[in-house]
């Protein structure tokens, strides 16, 4: 096998560092982020999770209507 495959294998997609959230705008470490690019950080969650979840246990994004996980089960 090549040097050029084995890197490639190595090699994993990394979220950027600094991500910002669709609700306040701001840019924060990390946000809550479904597959189609919605992204929302944590305080804005909080204020929000009476509307984007019934359980806590999955949010629904506003965006799409995609369900997401909290990563808590």
């Amino acid at each position: 096998m090549s040097d050029t495959r084995a890197n490639r294998r190595k090699r994993r997609w990394r979220r950027p560092s600094i991500q910002q959230c669709h609700c306040c705008g701001q840019q924060k470490p990390f946000c809550w982020r479904c597959r189609c690019g919605f992204e929302i950080c944590q305080s804005c969650m909080q204020e929000n999770v009476w509307g984007m979840s019934c359980n806590h246990i999955t949010w629904q994004c506003p965006d799409c209507g995609q369900l997401n996980g909290f990563g808590n089960q």
